[in-house]
């Protein structure tokens, strides 16, 4: 575990809608130098971190509005429970069934120097696209320890479909 990410708590909400091909949920590639030739790997979920003055709930919301620029969908949250990435971060998730034009969101930003030691500060999207996928497609993209939020959701949808809700 790196010192840097020691500690660190991460909250996000995964959106999911069914349609006529099944399940689909919305993800985001990051943005940024880093990422911006990457794919596996290179998507999460809408999330950011939070410190011990807010709930990982309030994050969560908070997170969504500022990553999408789009206020978070109201519904039932599902408790999808925590992972901790490699990196030593521990990200909380809810899952909430809604729907979402991927092209009406308004990515915030985040600044950093960009070429390294070039002394120049650029600006980058927090996350420079999202898109509905089904959750095979998405377990191949995103971070690895985010996948486990898809087996959860998907043990919630079938234990939905199994009581006739």
């Amino acid at each position: 575990m790196s010192e840097g990410q020691h500690g660190k708590r991460s909250a996000g909400l995964l959106l999911f809608r069914h349609t006529g091909n099944g399940l689909e949920v919305l993800i985001g590639h990051m943005g940024g130098p880093f990422y911006a030739r990457r794919d596996a790997g290179a998507w999460t979920l809408p999330k950011g971190e939070y410190g011990p003055d807010e709930t990982a709930w309030d994050a969560a919301r908070r997170e969504f509005r500022e990553e999408l620029g789009l206020p978070p969908p109201d519904g039932e949250a599902v408790a999808l429970g925590e992972v901790t990435q490699t990196n030593g971060k521990v990200v909380t998730a809810w899952a909430i069934e809604a729907e979402l034009d991927p092209a009406a969101m308004v990515p915030g930003t985040f600044t950093m120097e960009w070429p390294p030691r070039s002394g120049q500060r650029q600006e980058f999207p927090e996350l420079d696209r999202v898109e509905w996928m089904a959750p095979e497609r998405a377990r191949t993209l995103l971070v690895k320890a985010q996948t486990v939020f898809l087996d959860r959701l998907a043990e919630h949808s079938a234990g939905e479909s199994a009581f006739g809700q």
